[in-house]
């Protein structure tokens, strides 16, 4: 575990907030929450992240046709879509795990097209993996500190993991745990305080509430909020129309590589559309259009 803290190196970002603790809170109580969550600044603040007619290819096949998405600081952003739909390939070419063809990505203003996945991390992009991905032989303490391989300075990331325990109360009573005998829900948390361990200004999350119990559902989402209540954005990559856009500020529907519908969540929620774009429905497109 102490080569593992001592492997923080490389720049430090702004410091996190301080994350408020709302355990006591009844359900009811983190619905209306939830509800209410991260107010979004006045005004109309620059993308924090921002694609532009991404087109992506897999050899022949075409992921993404002329993709256009973008978050705004403070925004809990959903992109909605069924299988094969491109979802988890834009995920990867905001990381930089994928490059496009043709396209531009922007971060905080600056391109991130050509950096490793590592350099955009260090500008302030965390991720939450599909199926959580933690490294199962290592503790739930050891995970948490690899989030802050990129980072210098101890007594910081110190400091950052007695905030994630906080946070995430059940991690804590999880911490000498090898990762792997967790549940998927305890799994999913440590991955979320694993993410925020680096810092990001932006947290990519990949299907967050695949494979969890109802019960966990409701927890991961409610922590969603709550990390966005404290000041991160939020891009959410997800199946559950209905749950996703219950949290988030605007949506977009994502269909064979296209986005056949966008707009404020709450609207989204109540467009019959959303139905036909999952079920891959003839008109979504052009009733989209």
């Amino acid at each position: 575990m102490t080569a593992l803290a001592t492997a923080a190196r490389t720049g430090l970002p702004p410091p996190l907030p301080q994350w408020g603790d709302e355990r006591g809170d009844a359900p009811d109580d983190r619905r209306a929450q939830r509800a209410s969550a991260a107010p979004l600044p006045a005004g109309a603040p620059q993308p924090l992240l921002k694609l532009r007619g991404i087109n992506t290819f897999y050899g022949p096949v075409q992921a993404h046709f002329d993709l256009d998405l973008e978050v705004r600081p403070g925004q809990i952003v959903s992109l909605l879509g069924g299988n094969a739909s491109g979802k988890s390939t834009t995920m990867k070419v905001v990381l930089g795990l994928h490059k496009p063809r043709s396209g531009e990505v922007l971060f905080d203003g600056r391109s991130t097209l050509g950096l490793s996945t590592p350099q955009v991390v260090r500008r302030g992009i965390g991720s939450v993996p599909e199926a959580r991905r933690l490294f199962p032989a290592m503790t739930v303490r050891e995970n948490l500190l690899m989030g802050a391989y990129a980072r210098r300075d101890r007594q910081a990331v110190a400091q950052d993991l007695e905030r994630m325990l906080d946070l995430f109360p059940r991690v804590a009573e999880r911490i000498e745990f090898q990762a792997g005998t967790l549940s998927g829900g305890e799994q999913q948390m440590v991955a979320m305080a694993r993410a925020l361990m680096g810092r990001p200004q932006l947290i990519c999350m990949d299907e967050p509430t695949m494979g969890l119990s109802p019960l966990y559902v409701d927890k991961v989402l409610d922590l969603i909020a709550q990390i966005n209540r404290q000041g991160v954005s939020v891009f959410m990559v997800e199946q559950n129309a209905s749950l996703a856009l219950r949290i988030a500020h605007y949506g977009y529907v994502l269909q064979t590589g296209r986005i056949v519908l966008q707009g404020p969540a709450d609207q989204l929620l109540s467009d019959a559309r959303i139905r036909d774009a999952y079920l891959g429905g003839s008109d979504a497109a052009s009733t989209a259009s």
